[in-house]
């Protein structure tokens, strides 16, 4: 290349095309590199994303043939039954990732971005040159690693502890038999389209999450196998081998996904981390497209101020750090329950679909009077449950107001996060 763009983005996935379009309509010169073919690049699956996510963005809430849900009733059961809740009015998008990384791609195109496939990383000096295998690369302003967890690595990173690290599954089957799927979802209350989510079967952090769509089943799973349980690849195949009315699988995949606390150190004065690469991954469900996409926006809004990487991190932490370190406080405990446990706290009302409904959305609580006088006698019913959970709900609280006072000065970083990780990193009883 002749001309020096303004940013270099690693990673042409969901994270890396919006970082590239938001730059590009920011007017900043922008190229985008995957180590794959442009078409195979990102996530390869269904996920669920907060409609909320496209209209804080500025991007058009996806369509059919990518959207694939919009917002039916999600049942969540304890185990494998009986013991459920019901959320409704949720607001969480069922999108399919190829073809919202197609769309992000495209529009980055058209907005004046350029996009190189096929071109690997193979050196980066740590602030000037990137070396790959479709040449050098250099940049003005930044270059972002959007690669993924893992991938780039062009700001060195702490290494996520096994143990905060979900392997998850997701795959879309045909359906081979619609009367025994309909018995199926039926004996938990749900009809076609509805999602049923079967929590705490391996662990307490872990899902198979099962819905059937039109001539289609998605099921989604995930586990912490380094705590001791099955994997989301075989909680996978085992709900496969025992439920004929699941067919052929037509596309999907597997991958690990950070649950960490988002790195303290997302950026240098010439890199900004994005998305797995920097473990901005909302922690209570392992969903992270939410956080690309709001984290695409911050970083061409910083970098079009003059700000620099480092302005995005502040912008990123300050806004959004907190609450993703409130629900890893709540993810932490999550992974102490039995299904007993969890169906303690939901015949309790502790664990309600309010709650629930806000975790999906990837937003706090907003408890009404009415809500807060229904938790208060839950508590009163079931004091033990209620011990349990509010040193939880106190370490929650503290995270704001922790992450406002993320420093402006990089040098003060290390000591911030020490503070944070004694606060809301130890592990809960």
């Amino acid at each position: 290349m002749t001309a020096i763009p303004d940013v270099v983005i690693v990673g042409a996935g969901t994270a890396g095309a919006a970082a590239a379009l938001h730059c590009a309509r920011a007017g900043l010169a922008t190229v985008c590199l995957d180590r794959r073919p442009l078409g195979e690049a990102g996530a390869r699956w269904v996920n669920g994303v907060p409609a909320w996510a496209f209209d804080e963005t500025d991007l058009p809430r996806p369509v059919r043939p990518e959207l694939r849900g919009d917002g039916a009733p999600f049942h969540l059961v304890v185990g494998w039954g009986p013991d459920r809740l019901t959320v409704d009015r949720h607001g969480v998008l069922e999108v399919d990732m190829r073809a919202l990384t197609d769309r992000l791609q495209r529009l980055a195109t058209a907005a004046g971005a350029t996009f190189v496939g096929d071109a690997r990383v193979t050196g980066f000096d740590g602030a000037d040159r990137l070396d790959t295998t479709a040449g050098p690369f250099r940049a003005r302003l930044a270059f972002v690693d959007a690669s993924g967890l893992g991938g780039a690595g062009l700001l060195p990173s702490p290494t996520i502890p096994r143990a905060d690290i979900c392997a998850a599954a997701q795959y879309v089957h045909d359906l081979a038999d619609r009367d025994a799927a309909n018995a199926f979802l039926a004996r938990f209350g749900a009809a076609g389209g509805e999602a049923v989510c079967f929590t705490g079967v391996a662990g307490g952090y872990s899902i198979v999450n099962v819905r059937v769509h039109g001539d289609d089943v998605s099921i989604l799973t995930g586990s912490i196998p380094a705590l001791g349980h099955a994997s989301g690849a075989r909680l996978h195949a085992d709900f496969v081998a025992a439920h004929p009315f699941v067919g052929p699988a037509r596309f999907g995949g597997a991958r690990p996904i950070p649950l960490a606390r988002p790195h303290a150190r997302l950026a240098s004065a010439r890199v900004a981390l994005l998305g797995d690469a920097g473990s901005q991954v909302f922690p209570a469900h392992g969903s992270g497209i939410a956080a690309q996409l709001v984290g695409a926006r911050l970083l061409a809004d910083a970098l079009s101020a003059g700000e620099g990487p480092l302005g995005y991190q502040r912008r990123w932490q300050r806004a959004w750090g907190g609450l993703f370190a409130a629900y890893g406080v709540f993810r932490r405990f999550s992974e102490t329950l039995s299904p007993e446990d969890l169906g303690a706290l939901v015949a309790a009302g502790l664990l309600d679909p309010d709650g629930a409904r806000a975790g999906m959305a990837q937003r706090w609580p907003r408890p009404d009077l009415t809500h807060l006088a229904r938790l208060a006698r839950a508590a009163a019913r079931y004091p033990g449950a209620a011990r349990r959970l509010a040193p939880v709900l106190a370490r929650m609280a503290l995270a704001p107001a922790i992450y406002r006072a993320f420093p402006r000065d990089p040098a003060r970083v290390p000591a911030w996060d020490r503070v944070a990780s004694r606060v809301l990193d130890r592990p809960t009883a």
